[in-house]
Protein backbone atom coordinates (compact mmCIF):
# COMPACT_ATOMS: atom_id res chain seq x y z
CA UNK A 1 0.00 0.00 0.00
CA UNK A 2 1.19 3.28 -0.96
CA UNK A 3 1.84 6.37 2.01
CA UNK A 4 0.39 9.63 0.96
CA UNK A 5 1.69 13.09 1.92
CA UNK A 6 -1.45 15.66 3.03
CA UNK A 7 -0.25 19.51 2.93
CA UNK A 8 -2.51 22.51 3.12
CA UNK A 9 -2.60 24.05 -0.14
CA UNK A 10 -1.96 27.71 0.95
CA UNK A 11 -3.53 30.37 -1.79
CA UNK A 12 -5.89 27.87 -3.41
CA UNK A 13 -9.84 28.85 -1.90
CA UNK A 14 -11.72 26.05 -4.77
CA UNK A 15 -10.28 22.79 -6.79
CA UNK A 16 -10.83 24.95 -10.00
CA UNK A 17 -7.90 27.15 -8.74
CA UNK A 18 -5.72 23.88 -8.65
CA UNK A 19 -6.96 22.51 -12.13
CA UNK A 20 -6.10 25.98 -13.40
CA UNK A 21 -2.28 26.03 -11.65
CA UNK A 22 -2.31 22.37 -13.55
CA UNK A 23 -3.29 23.54 -17.10
CA UNK A 24 -0.79 26.66 -16.71
CA UNK A 25 2.03 24.06 -15.81
CA UNK A 26 1.03 22.35 -19.04
CA UNK A 27 0.89 25.17 -21.08
CA UNK A 28 4.70 25.93 -19.76
CA UNK A 29 3.81 28.83 -17.64
CA UNK A 30 4.37 27.10 -14.41
CA UNK A 31 6.16 24.21 -13.00
CA UNK A 32 4.13 21.37 -11.69
CA UNK A 33 5.93 21.09 -8.44
CA UNK A 34 5.70 22.36 -4.89
CA UNK A 35 8.81 22.53 -2.61
CA UNK A 36 8.67 21.96 0.51
CA UNK A 37 11.41 22.44 3.80
CA UNK A 38 11.21 18.73 5.07
CA UNK A 39 12.44 15.98 2.83
CA UNK A 40 10.31 12.75 3.57
CA UNK A 41 12.44 10.11 5.01
CA UNK A 42 9.60 7.41 3.88
CA UNK A 43 9.91 8.84 0.01
CA UNK A 44 9.96 4.95 -1.31
CA UNK A 45 6.47 4.20 0.31
CA UNK A 46 5.34 7.27 -1.54
CA UNK A 47 6.71 6.92 -4.37
CA UNK A 48 5.18 3.62 -4.93
CA UNK A 49 2.23 4.97 -6.04
CA UNK A 50 1.06 7.61 -3.59
CA UNK A 51 -0.21 11.38 -3.59
CA UNK A 52 -0.35 14.59 -1.98
CA UNK A 53 -3.91 15.18 -0.52
CA UNK A 54 -4.51 18.83 -0.56
CA UNK A 55 -6.51 20.65 2.44
CA UNK A 56 -8.50 23.51 1.02
CA UNK A 57 -9.91 25.74 3.37
CA UNK A 58 -10.25 23.40 6.29
CA UNK A 59 -11.15 20.16 4.26
CA UNK A 60 -9.47 17.78 2.16
CA UNK A 61 -10.79 17.97 -1.24
CA UNK A 62 -8.95 16.51 -3.89
CA UNK A 63 -5.55 14.76 -4.43
CA UNK A 64 -2.98 15.06 -7.11
CA UNK A 65 -0.37 11.51 -7.99
CA UNK A 66 3.09 12.45 -6.97
CA UNK A 67 5.84 11.56 -9.72
CA UNK A 68 8.96 11.97 -7.94
CA UNK A 69 10.61 13.85 -4.97
CA UNK A 70 13.89 15.60 -5.90
CA UNK A 71 16.17 16.93 -3.25
CA UNK A 72 17.10 20.46 -4.23
CA UNK A 73 18.71 23.36 -2.19
CA UNK A 74 17.67 26.98 -1.82
CA UNK A 75 19.28 30.05 -2.65
CA UNK A 76 19.75 30.26 0.99
CA UNK A 77 22.15 26.83 0.63
CA UNK A 78 19.11 24.83 2.77
CA UNK A 79 18.17 21.75 1.69
CA UNK A 80 14.27 21.31 -0.02
CA UNK A 81 12.36 18.55 -1.09
CA UNK A 82 11.10 19.27 -4.51
CA UNK A 83 7.33 17.20 -4.58
CA UNK A 84 7.10 16.43 -8.66
CA UNK A 85 3.79 16.10 -9.70
CA UNK A 86 1.58 14.13 -12.58
CA UNK A 87 -1.16 16.54 -13.84
CA UNK A 88 -4.08 15.10 -12.58
CA UNK A 89 -6.65 16.35 -9.82
CA UNK A 90 -8.60 13.37 -8.14
CA UNK A 91 -11.55 14.90 -6.16
CA UNK A 92 -12.28 13.03 -3.07
CA UNK A 93 -14.24 12.68 -0.32
CA UNK A 94 -14.47 15.79 1.74
CA UNK A 95 -12.57 15.08 5.08
CA UNK A 96 -12.21 17.91 7.64
CA UNK A 97 -8.72 18.45 8.50
CA UNK A 98 -7.53 21.34 11.02
CA UNK A 99 -4.54 23.28 9.91
CA UNK A 100 -1.21 22.50 10.18
CA UNK A 101 2.62 23.14 9.59
CA UNK A 102 4.22 21.63 6.70
CA UNK A 103 3.17 18.02 6.14
CA UNK A 104 1.91 15.02 7.25
CA UNK A 105 2.32 11.47 6.24
CA UNK A 106 -1.56 9.89 5.56
CA UNK A 107 -1.91 5.99 5.35
CA UNK A 108 -3.69 4.17 2.51
CA UNK A 109 -6.33 3.23 5.18
CA UNK A 110 -6.88 6.50 6.52
CA UNK A 111 -7.04 8.68 3.25
CA UNK A 112 -10.07 9.81 2.06
CA UNK A 113 -11.97 7.94 -1.16
CA UNK A 114 -11.90 8.76 -4.70
CA UNK A 115 -15.03 10.18 -5.95
CA UNK A 116 -16.17 8.09 -8.34
CA UNK A 117 -18.06 9.92 -11.59
CA UNK A 118 -22.22 9.42 -11.76
CA UNK A 119 -23.66 9.53 -8.46
CA UNK A 120 -21.30 9.86 -5.48
CA UNK A 121 -20.83 13.79 -5.54
CA UNK A 122 -18.19 14.66 -8.37
CA UNK A 123 -20.86 16.24 -10.31
CA UNK A 124 -21.80 18.51 -7.65
CA UNK A 125 -20.77 21.80 -6.81
CA UNK A 126 -17.58 22.42 -4.66
CA UNK A 127 -19.57 24.42 -2.71
CA UNK A 128 -22.36 21.52 -2.07
CA UNK A 129 -20.01 18.59 -1.33
CA UNK A 130 -18.36 20.74 1.07
CA UNK A 131 -21.71 22.03 2.82
CA UNK A 132 -22.66 18.05 2.75
CA UNK A 133 -19.44 16.57 4.37
CA UNK A 134 -20.16 18.96 7.22
CA UNK A 135 -23.28 17.57 7.60
CA UNK A 136 -21.88 14.37 7.45
CA UNK A 137 -24.07 13.38 4.86
CA UNK A 138 -20.94 12.68 2.35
Amino acid sequence: MPLHLVKLCVGVSEVSHLRQWVKDARKGLDSLDHTTRMFPTRGAEILDGGSLYWVIRGMILCRQPIADLVAVKGEDGIGRCRIDFKPKIVPVRPTPRRAFQGWRYLSADDAPPDLKTGGSGEDMSESMRRDLAELGLL
